[in-house]
């Protein structure tokens, strides 16, 4: 049995968002170390709206997670002095849960390698406690980095930086590659973290061939656990294991192992679903043809639509984007990936206008129970019941509804 405790959940994208409060909450209920949850900054220390991320990360647990979560600001090592660096030390050496999620991985390297941090945060992972790493935090905690601004935006040539490593000093030599499923580009490829395959397979080729590349899809988080040395899937999307030219993908709620993270040869031996179940199904379902697939989802899109599951919703429309966008690189026939796109099209309408229909659900009614009402107030009016039904006109007024007295009778409106 590891002597390490604690988790690392890598987290492709959302950290932030309503896939991911489950798996925060789930990280939480199973961590040993009882320390404060904070948020590191340092990723984003750069940009001006640094104090907004942080805040949100703060809100969103407390109304969503429900967990209290500090700030533990680090912006740089220039605007960061002496007394603010301990204070910061200390904090983290008596958390138990930290996230660090967006921002540029190179500027989180350098501001960051050459403090006690990293360190700071393999220890707290050892003796019980969860580091979260989001996004451009991901990017950071292997082997290598991947400098995804400098080379998509600014168009340096490709390579890669030192990482932070913190994985290796737990056991684990990767390089993390989130985003791995991004679809953004629209009429280009930006899978693999905004590097297309062209580029990413040349990037590959950069690094020694025994490299075990960890490709965490969009809202997806892969939990490892060093007390059980398994890993295991979260979210919306896929894992990918891939090393010498090999790779196999997990699903949501499957398992795998930290061997099977080591090995040279990539195989799904020993993989299994959350329920301890060998996951016998994925094979046949990557098989499966383009409109079975598309149908697939429709189906589950309609069911989500009439539960007003926003969240399942949600996934098959992310789902569907990825599937079009696989077809298209994969030379589908482009009558059917057309057709496709206006199916997908369809559904993205159906899930406004399905929201929009529950939305009106409630103020239908609303108008019965206000007719009622007018009609009790008209009542008491002829009666001569004046207490009763000015108190009926304030009770509507208080709810938002206008009421007219005329020659024709009463008239109301929101």
């Amino acid at each position: 049995m590891s002597k390490i405790k604690g988790l690392v959940a890598l987290v492709g994208s959302g950290e932030l968002s309503g896939t991911m409060v489950e798996t925060h909450k789930l990280l939480l209920s199973g961590i040993q170390s009882r320390g404060k949850a904070l948020f590191l900054d340092t990723p984003a220390g750069f940009q001006e709206n640094v104090d907004l991320i942080a805040r949100r990360a703060v809100k969103y647990f407390a109304e969503h997670v429900h967990h209290s979560m500090e700030i533990a600001s680090f912006r740089s090592t220039e605007s960061v002095n002496a007394t603010e660096a301990g204070y910061v030390y200390r904090l983290l050496s008596e958390a138990g849960y930290v996230l660090v999620g967006p921002g540029s991985p190179t500027y989180a390297v350098r501001q960051l390698k050459e403090t006690p941090i990293p360190a700071l945060l393999d220890a707290m992972v050892t003796r019980g406690g969860c580091l979260v790493a989001a996004s451009a935090a991901a990017l950071t905690v292997g082997s290598r980095t991947l400098p995804v601004y400098e080379i998509y935006k600014v168009g340096e040539p490709l390579h890669w930086v030192e990482g932070l490593n913190i994985l290796g000093h737990l056991g684990l030599d990767l390089v993390v590659i989130p985003h791995w499923n991004n679809a953004e580009g629209g009429n280009h490829d930006t899978r693999f973290c905004y590097m297309g395959e062209t580029r990413f397979r040349a990037l590959e080729a950069r690094l020694s061939p025994d490299t075990t590349i960890l490709g965490i899809d969009e809202h997806t988080a892969c939990v490892l656990d060093f007390s059980s040395r398994q890993a295991a899937v979260y979210g919306l999307g896929c894992v990918t294991i891939r090393r010498n030219g090999q790779e196999i993908s997990f699903g949501r709620d499957e398992k795998f192992t930290f061997k099977q993270l080591q090995d040279v040869s990539v195989t799904r031996e020993g993989a299994e679903t959350a329920s301890g179940q060998p996951p016998s199904e994925r094979d046949g379902e990557q098989a499966a043809p383009f409109w079975e697939k598309m149908h697939s989802i429709e189906a589950a899109f309609q069911r989500a639509l009439e539960q007003k599951d926003t969240v399942l919703m949600i996934t098959q429309l992310l789902e569907a984007d990825r599937l079009l966008w696989q077809a298209q690189l994969d030379l589908e026939n482009p009558e059917f990936v057309s057709q496709g796109r206006e199916l997908y099209r369809e559904m993205i309408v159906l899930a406004g206008t399905g929201i929009d229909r529950a939305a009106t659900v409630i103020p239908r009614k609303f108008e019965g129970l206000i007719r009622d009402l007018v009609e009790l107030r008209e009542r008491y009016r002829r009666e001569k019941r004046w207490p009763e039904a000015d108190q009926i006109r304030s009770l509507l007024h208080n709810t938002g509804v206008v009421l007219e007295d005329t020659p024709e009778g009463p008239r109301w409106n929101f």
